[in-house]
């Protein structure tokens, strides 16, 4: 397939120049190839790892959630030189889908955990530069019971700060490092509200907002997305994908 003609799609598909983020998450094309797409890789970090793995793998697509230029304008040496050089060298394209990515309510992060944990949505949550990147719905579990859920889901263990009651029926979810959203989802009634990671103090946060917080790990919480749309492209267009897995355990 060509190159162009998939960031077209993706660019109207994931509303990308419609939507805000970070100057540095630079969503849509960051890197083209020769102008041909036989394979895609998906991953969550455009890290130096996943671009020797997608070479090795045969892909000239990398898809993924965190691109290669939050710090901005910077020298290309060192490990940025290595990883452009690579790039080039094996004609791999990179497209990176950052908020358009949190808040796709098909293949977004939030709305496949949502769906994966049978919470029935109900509406959007979690404020960002003006807009909901998250959801929340309506979910009949435990306390314990969703800690349990969760873990079964993410692969490992999940953190729980106990803010809330032991029943839970409505829950909010927002992906990465979006702790900060806690006082939010206290406003909005809920009884849970799941992300990947926050700062020490976000625990008496939760504890005194009267939510239950689920700190589930930043890159555990966003291997959804990646997947969903490299799966959605394989229907679409019948282009064959594959995940690479490469955590890092926050």
């Amino acid at each position: 397939m060509r190159l162009d003609e998939l960031v077209r799609y993706l660019d109207t598909y994931l509303r990308v120049a419609e939507l805000p983020d970070a100057p540095g998450a630079m969503n849509g094309l960051q890197v083209e190839n020769d102008g041909e797409v036989k394979r895609v890789a998906a991953a969550v970090d455009a890290s130096e790892a996943a671009i020797v793995a997608a070479a090795e793998r045969g892909c000239d697509l990398l898809l993924v959630h965190h691109g290669l230029f939050w710090a901005g304008a910077q020298p290309i040496t060192g490990r940025r030189y290595r990883k452009l050089r690579r790039l080039l060298d094996e004609e791999i394209a990179v497209y990176g889908a950052h908020i358009p990515l949190d808040v796709h309510p098909e293949v977004g992060n939030n709305a496949v955990l949502a769906r994966e944990l049978r919470v029935e949505v109900r509406g959007e949550f979690g404020e960002y530069r003006g807009i909901r990147i998250g959801v929340w719905g309506e979910l009949t579990e435990t306390r314990e019971g969703l800690r349990e859920r969760l873990e079964g889901l993410l692969g490992g263990p999940v953190r729980v700060a106990p803010g809330g009651p032991e029943r839970i029926r409505r829950v909010g979810i927002v992906s990465g490092a979006a702790a900060g959203a806690i006082a939010e989802a206290a406003a909005a009634g809920l009884d849970a509200f799941i992300t990947g990671e926050g700062a020490h103090h976000t625990y008496f946060d939760a504890m005194e907002e009267r939510v239950n917080v689920y700190y589930g790990g930043h890159y555990a919480t966003e291997t959804w997305g990646v997947r969903a749309l490299a799966a959605h492209l394989e229907e679409r267009f019948r282009l064959p994908w594959e995940f690479l897995d490469l955590p890092t355990g926050m």
